[in-house]
C-alpha cells in the first residue's frame, strides 16, 4: 500500500510537470490534435482557454431559482402478475430570496402496451435497456418543461437568475452504438428540450461527482508523446499494455485539478470530443470545466452556448457552488430530486398490489406471480 501511495504521488508530480510544459506549448498541441486526431487511439478534451486558467467564482445572487430532475424505474419481470414497467421522474424547484413555495414531487408513468414492451426489439435492443434510455429522455423533458413554464409567461420570472441541473454527463456516449433510428428517437427530443432552455436563457449544467474522466490527462499525452507527430496508428497500438505517452495513468483529471485549483475556483474550459457529439448541433456540443467546491473537485458540463456567454456561465457556476454549500458537499437540488425519484422495495410491492386490485376489479382471473417468485417470497423450509 505504501508503494502504491508513493507511485501515485510520483504520477501526480509528473502530471504537474507535463501540465506546465503543455501550458507553454498549448497552441502547438491543439494544432497537432486537429491534424492527427483521426489517427489517435485516445480522445483528449480540447482547451478553449489557457490551461493555467483558475478563476474565482462569485457568490450567487440572494434571489435565484434552481430546477432539477432525476429518474428511477421498476423493471419488467415475467414472474410478476403482469409484464410491464414503470418510470418515475422526481422533480424539484427551489426558490431562494423570493418567498415562493418549492415544488417537490414525482411523475410516475406505467408502460404496458405491446409497442412499449417490444417496440425496441426491431433494433435488437432489450426492453430493460430501452427503458433506461426512455428514462434519460424523460428526465430532460420534465426538467425543461418545469423550468420553462416557471420562467416564461404567464409565469414570467425571466428576470430572476436560475439554473437547471442534472446529475451526470450531458455526453450521451451510451447512444453511440445504437442504430440511427433508435438513437434519433431518444436524442432528438433531448436536443429539442435543450434548445428550449437555450431560447429561454436558462443555463443547464451536468454535475459529476467523483468523476473518473481522463480527458484532460489525455490532452497531456500529446505533450508526453515521444514521436514527432501523434500518429498512433503508425507508432502505437491498442493492444499494447501501455504506450509511451501513458506516463501518468491511471491518474484522473480530478486528482490533477485538486492540486491546481483553490476552493471556489474553476479550471479552464475544455471542449469534449466524444464521438456521439457529432450528432449534436454546434450550439449544444458539450464543454466542461472542473469546479473546486471545497469538499471535492467536480466536473461540470454545459453546452457550447453557455461556454460562450461568460455572464451565464458565472451565473450557472455560482449557483452550483451555492447548492454545494447548502447540500454540505453535494448540490441539494440533485440530492432531493434523487430522493423523490427512488423506488424502494415497499413502493414496488404497493405498485403491483394496486395493479392486482385493478385487474381483479375488471374481472381478470388467475392473477398472481409465477411459482418461482412465490417460492422466493416465502420459505417452506
Amino acid at each position: 500500500m505504501q508503494k502504491d501511495a508513493q507511485a501515485s504521488l510520483k504520477r501526480l508530480e509528473m502530471a504537474q510537470g507535463l501540465f506546465s510544459e503543455a501550458n507553454k506549448h498549448q497552441d502547438e498541441l491543439i494544432k497537432a490534435q486537429e491534424v492527427w486526431g483521426d489517427r489517435m487511439i485516445f480522445s483528449p478534451g480540447t482547451p478553449v482557454e489557457s490551461l493555467d486558467t483558475a478563476i474565482d467564482i462569485p457568490d450567487a445572487p440572494p434571489s435565484h431559482s434552481v430546477f432539477s430532475s432525476d429518474g428511477s424505474q421498476i423493471a419488467p419481470s415475467h414472474h410478476e402478475i403482469i409484464y410491464c414497467y414503470l418510470i418515475n421522474i422526481g422533480r424539484i424547484m427551489l426558490h431562494y430570496g423570493q418567498n415562493f413555495h418549492p415544488l417537490l414531487d414525482s411523475i410516475p408513468e406505467i408502460y404496458y402496451k405491446t409497442e412499449d414492451l417490444y417496440g425496441s426489439r426491431k433494433w435488437g435492443i432489450r426492453t430493460e435497456e430501452w427503458m433506461g434510455y426512455l428514462r434519460t429522455m424523460q428526465e430532460v423533458q420534465v426538467l425543461t418543461e418545469m423550468a420553462c413554464t416557471w420562467v416564461n409567461p404567464p409565469g414570467a420570472h425571466f428576470n430572476i437568475p436560475n439554473l437547471a441541473m442534472t446529475d451526470g454527463s450531458l455526453v450521451y456516449w451510451f447512444l453511440d452504438n445504437l442504430p440511427t433510428e433508435a438513437r434519433e428517437e431518444i436524442l432528438n427530443p433531448v436536443i429539442e428540450s435543450w434548445e428550449q432552455l437555450r431560447q429561454s436563457k436558462i443555463p443547464l449544467v451536468g454535475y459529476i461527482s467523483a468523476s473518473r474522466s481522463i480527458e484532460v490527462i489525455s490532452f497531456l499525452r500529446l505533450m508526453a508523446c515521444p514521436y514527432e507527430v501523434p500518429n498512433c496508428n503508425n507508432f502505437c497500438s491498442l493492444d499494447n499494455e501501455k504506450n509511451p505517452c501513458q506516463k501518468v495513468e491511471p491518474l484522473r483529471d480530478t486528482s490533477l485539478w485538486n492540486k491546481i485549483l483553490q476552493p471556489r475556483q474553476r479550471s479552464a474550459i475544455f471542449r469534449s470530443n466524444s464521438r456521439i457529439l457529432d450528432c449534436y448541433p454546434e450550439s449544444q456540443k458539450t464543454h466542461f470545466c472542473y469546479l473546486h467546491g471545497g469538499v471535492e473537485v467536480a466536473r461540470v458540463e454545459f453546452p457550447q452556448w453557455i461556454a460562450e456567454d461568460s455572464e451565464l456561465l458565472n451565473q450557472a457556476l455560482s449557483i452550483t457552488l451555492t447548492q454545494i454549500d447548502k447540500g454540505f458537499g453535494y448540490p441539494v437540488a440533485l440530492a432531493e430530486a434523487h430522493n423523490l425519484a427512488v423506488i424502494k422495495g415497499g413502493d414496488r410491492t404497493q405498485f403491483f398490489s394496486l395493479i392486482e386490485g385493478q385487474m381483479l376489479r375488471y374481472g381478470v382471473r388467475n392473477v398472481g406471480v409465477s411459482y418461482k417468485e412465490a417460492r422466493k417470497r416465502g420459505s417452506i423450509a
